[in-house]
Formats: structure tokens, sequence, C-alpha cells
């Protein structure tokens, strides 16, 4: 299992929207969160910043992998590109993860 982060911005005037669709998530995207091994999936914010952290029960890359092929995850993010921005690491175009730096069990 490996612990997973991200991070991105809620665009001005958008988060009591972004917290909505959170509140109506589809059946199927959760489905699909499950199939990709993503447990225990928060998501925490501060003013316009977004910060996510999720546990990847088959590891990142299968969770990501899995996600990028589904349509459902395609659609999400379709859903979601007028309420958020990314932040992506420059290189890669990934989600920037985070580094980890203190870790408590």
């Amino acid at each position: 299992m490996e612990r997973v982060t991200w991070k991105a911005r809620i665009k001005p005037g958008m988060k009591a929207e972004y917290v909505k669709r959170h509140d109506e998530i589809w059946p199927e995207m959760t489905a699909s969160l499950n199939e990709a091994g993503v447990h225990n999936y928060t998501i925490w914010c501060i003013d316009d910043e977004l910060f996510g952290y999720y546990e990847a029960r088959h590891g990142a890359q299968f969770a990501a992998d899995k996600q990028a092929h589904s349509p459902v995850v395609a659609r999400w993010k379709i859903h979601m590109q007028d309420l958020m921005e990314m932040i992506t690491d420059p290189q890669t175009g990934q989600p920037l993860r985070l580094e980890q730096v203190f870790y408590h069990a």
C-alpha cells in the first residue's frame, strides 16, 4: 500500500460548487476508485488550495494506470475542469506529488 498525495487550486468563486459536486459524487466514480484500489481518500481545502490524500492498495502506479484508462474518471475530469486546476509536474504533466517529510502510524 502506498500513500498518494496531490495538490490543486479551486478557481475563484467555485468552492461551494466544488464541495457540492463531491457531495453528489457519482456511484460509478466511487466504484472506479475502488477498482483502482483507492481507499481512505480525503481532500482538504484552505482558501483556494486543495490537498488530496489516498491510500493505493495495489500501489500508486496501479491506481494511476486504472484511473487513466477509466471512461468514468475521464468524464469526472471533464465535469470538474471548470472548477479546479491540478498542479502538475512540468516535466511529466502528472499531478505533483508532495514529498513526505514525517509519518506516524
